[in-house]
């Protein structure tokens, strides 16, 4: 098999198509790509075509969108896929900082090779696994959720919604002290992976009543600390209805307009939680200056170094590249299937 990578050129579709680099740049590294990862939430707004981007731009003056005439009339294209792993194969005239060999991580879509600036590449440690580094993205809007949300020492927290962010969220919440963890997730293979990853009460969202459920497991008073990843309306509204009297939600999904779902005149009328939105790219940070974005990028590329998150049950499954456009597909078509698509090269 020559050069392949995946493409979409319509919402909902993934094909897998032919491709050649350009010549390397004099400083440039050509990776060749062992591994490669996607990321079933922000990725899949694009995918499915809902993305505001689409026909609005964020205006950064006046920190809001602005409809775009530009932007609804550009083509559709996206190269899916948000991280990978592998080797450098060139490295151009003028780069001494790397050598070929080298074992790396990055940001980019599901192809076979990339080409980048050295600087860019993300130099793994010998211990460290392919799946912990292909979780460095989820990891980081996990942090962002559990500091926003001010996790402290003893806490009660529930973490509803088991893609790659809630299943790091919920082990990070316990490495911040939590005395107990609840999860919540319709998708058997999520809530048996946040299991085995140390979570102690797993709700299964399909079949309970989860806000009672999150108050009858913490003695009536409610969770400390609830972090929503899903981008779910219902489930948010969950969230609010089992979070403690004003405790604190953490908002970490990225939501879409509001249909059903949510209804602030119930339990957020009565009880006062505490809505934050969170998102751990925007700058600056709450907690700026002591805390920015990298300095949240940085803890979490030294903690799955060490191996203080456990991820080989979070990238599942683990497809071969031949089969890569069909299994993305699938993400959306059968997602009991899927925690986290990964693609073996």
């Amino acid at each position: 098999m020559g050069l392949k990578e995946v493409v979409s050129t319509e919402p909902r579709v993934a094909f897998l198509r032919a491709y050649e680099d350009a010549p390397l740049k004099e400083d440039e590294i050509r990776v060749i790509v062992e591994y490669a990862a996607a990321k079933h939430g922000t990725e899949f707004t694009h995918f499915r075509g809902q993305d505001p981007f689409l026909d609005h731009v964020f205006d950064e003056e006046y920190q809001l969108f602005r409809k775009s005439q530009e932007a609804k009339e550009k083509p559709y294209f996206m190269r899916p896929g948000n991280m990978w792993v592998g080797t450098v194969s060139e490295v151009g005239s003028q780069v001494d900082t790397i050598s070929v060999g080298t074992r790396v991580a990055g940001y980019g879509p599901i192809k076979s090779t990339h080409t980048m600036k050295p600087e860019e590449a993300l130099l793994m440690p010998k211990r460290m696994k392919w799946q912990e580094a292909v979780c460095y993205d989820p990891a980081q809007f996990a942090l962002g959720g559990i500091r926003d949300s001010q996790v402290r020492m003893g806490d009660n927290v529930a973490v509803i919604g088991l893609g790659a962010i809630g299943l790091i969220a919920a082990q990070m919440a316990r490495l911040a002290g939590a005395s107990k963890v609840i999860v919540c997730d319709p998708i058997e293979k999520r809530r048996d992976a946040a299991l085995e990853n140390g979570a102690d009460i797993a709700l299964d969202s399909s079949n309970v009543d989860v806000g009672l459920e999150i108050k009858e497991a913490t003695g009536k008073r409610g969770a400390d600390v609830i972090l929503e990843t899903s981008g779910n309306y219902h489930a948010l509204q969950q969230a609010i209805r089992g979070v403690a009297y004003n405790g604190n939600v953490a908002v970490v999904g990225w939501y879409h307009e509001c249909i059903s779902g949510l209804n602030l005149g119930r339990e957020a009328h009565f009880n006062q939680p505490n809505i934050l939105i969170s998102r751990a790219c925007s700058e600056p940070n709450r907690e700026y200056p002591r805390w920015d974005f990298n300095r949240i990028c940085d803890t979490c590329w030294e903690m799955l170094s060490k191996g203080m998150i456990s991820c080989e049950n979070i990238v599942d499954p683990i497809v071969p590249l031949s089969e890569a456009a069909e299994a993305y597909m699938g993400i959306e078509q059968n997602p009991v299937k899927s925690v986290k698509l990964g693609v073996k090269f």
